[in-house]
């Protein structure tokens, strides 16, 4: 039955990238960016319904406005399923590009690629970060550099926390929780040496899948707070939703 669901997911995924990627192709040159972000939102959204997965949202999301969304990094999906609350531009680290079919993805969502091995990437990504700002844009960062198995977070990295710093904008810490029949979910985390064929047979062939996403209260704006206390705060609040401890290694 397992490999039945898996086929059938499969398929239909594999139809919704190409039809995405034949869109970003044809399609966006003739749209506005505002339309643009829009169908990267619906497509979002679709695509995590082909792969079985159900976005539950906790909180209160800022909707309109400048705001850097700061969430724990579990899976590939983390992407598509923030996308799927809001039209959001993320920095994620540069090896993600070269995901098979993934990275070409990521890329048509507005995903910010930094490549840490050069001296300038957080001056550059940075200014990225600050440019959507100007446009009253949502950006999500991934501050762990990594991803985990969601049982608990890693520490923060600052240096793009800067970028809300000078740009004086909010910060909303935001929990991902990965579930599976109502209890957490490890084996659904694209981690350490899994490949990505591995980890699309555990999810596609998996029932009741949720990711529960909450947004917490604000942070900010951000200009009253170096980049380090920003990113103690936000691990801090982001740890004690994610594994319900007070704790904080940031």
């Amino acid at each position: 039955m397992a490999l039945l669901l898996f086929l059938v997911r499969l398929i239909l995924v594999l139809a919704w990238i190409l039809l995405g990627l034949l869109t970003e192709l044809l399609v966006f040159p003739w749209l506005s960016r505002t339309r643009r972000r829009a169908v990267v939102g619906g497509w979002s959204r679709w695509l995590l319904v082909l792969c079985g997965v159900r976005v539950r949202v906790q909180g209160r999301p800022v909707r309109q406005g400048a705001v850097l969304w700061v969430a724990n990094h579990v899976s590939w999906v983390d992407i598509f399923v923030l996308n799927s609350v809001r039209t959001t531009s993320f920095v994620a680290k540069s090896d993600i590009r070269r995901w098979p079919v993934i990275g070409l993805l990521v890329a048509w969502a507005g995903t910010l690629f930094i490549d840490r091995r050069h001296r300038q990437a957080v001056r550059d990504a940075g200014r990225q970060m600050a440019a959507c700002f100007q446009q009253g844009d949502s950006v999500g960062l991934f501050p762990e550099g990594t991803t985990t198995d969601g049982g608990d977070i890693l520490p923060f990295h600052a240096g793009l926390f800067e970028a809300a710093v000078q740009s004086a904008v909010p910060v909303q810490p935001v929990a991902l929780r990965f579930l599976r029949g109502g209890r957490r979910a490890p084996e659904l985390a694209f981690v350490g040496d899994q490949t990505l064929a591995a980890n699309l047979w555990f999810l596609l062939g998996a029932w009741g899948v949720v990711v529960e996403c909450e947004f917490l209260p604000l942070i900010g704006p951000a200009a009253h707070l170096d980049r380090s206390q920003l990113a103690h705060q936000t691990h801090t609040a982001v740890r004690r939703a994610v594994t319900g401890s007070s704790g904080s290694e940031a």
